[in-house]
């Protein structure tokens, strides 16, 4: 697979048309039979989570801070992936590893002053490229950190713009919907 060939008309119509670059995903949580468990689709696939078992959920599926790491884990193997192909680096193996430590104290509220969410977040990228330099493998660690979209989120973090809606079940059959939507005032 030649990736800079694939990528070339990419490049070019984000030069020319820099909207044309701006994307929006999407990720829905629903709730599950307990109060602990959650399914998130996110259009591809549908992921099973469940509060961590530190927090009194069963810990038998992934867990948000799971699912997250498995995010930025996932960000920097593909995008490693991809420069390994466009410098021409030919690894026989790339792994990335990703460990977050948290304090459980301040998501339950129990310490005011804990943290609540990651107090620190580790990657690490396992490389076998025997043909490659040093310094073709320290860049190719390198610009996952630069360009994957994941990355960015950590280094700068971009605050969260919730919002809510409350919907209403109808019982009416006649004018059946999912639901009805009650305006935010």
């Amino acid at each position: 697979m030649d990736l800079r060939e694939i990528q070339r008309p990419l490049k070019q119509r984000y030069r020319d048309d820099p909207s044309a670059s701006r994307i929006t995903l999407h990720a829905k949580a629903s709730e599950q039979d307990a109060p602990t468990a959650c399914s998130v689709d996110t259009g591809r696939a549908i992921q099973e989570a469940q509060a961590h078992a530190g927090v009194g959920g069963p810990g038998t599926a992934a867990c948000s801070g799971d699912l997250l790491l498995g995010a930025l884990a996932a960000c920097a193997q593909l995008t490693c992936q991809m420069v390994a192909a466009a410098m021409g680096v030919e690894a026989e193996r790339i792994e990335v590893l990703v460990d977050g430590d948290l304090d459980l104290s301040g998501t339950l509220g129990v310490n005011r002053e804990a943290n609540v969410g990651f107090d620190d977040i580790r990657v690490r990228f396992e490389v076998d490229a025997p043909g490659a330099s040093t310094e073709q493998i320290e860049s190719l660690i390198a610009r996952p950190s630069a360009t994957a979209p994941c990355s960015g989120r950590s280094a700068s973090p971009q605050p969260l713009q919730p919002s809510w809606q409350r919907r209403r079940r109808q019982a009416c059959a006649a004018s059946r919907s999912d639901s009805a939507r009650e305006p935010i005032t």
